[in-house]
């Protein structure tokens, strides 16, 4: 498997992560810190879909 596979195909994964579960997708991308606390936090007071925004944003 060449880079830009093996590349493409974590960025997918961490999307398909982000969208499904953000915090764990920031956790793994980030690893503790503020952006797994500010991710937790927005997950639970913007129901869901504003963890999934911040999310994305920091995997991408």
């Amino acid at each position: 498997m060449s880079t830009t596979t093996t590349h493409s195909t974590n960025t997918l994964l961490m999307v398909i992560l982000a969208v499904l579960l953000p915090p764990l997708a920031v956790f793994m991308d980030r690893g503790l810190g503020t952006q797994f606390v500010l991710n937790i936090v927005l997950t639970l007071v913007g129901f869901w879909i504003i963890g999934i925004i911040h999310a994305l944003a920091v995997v991408l």
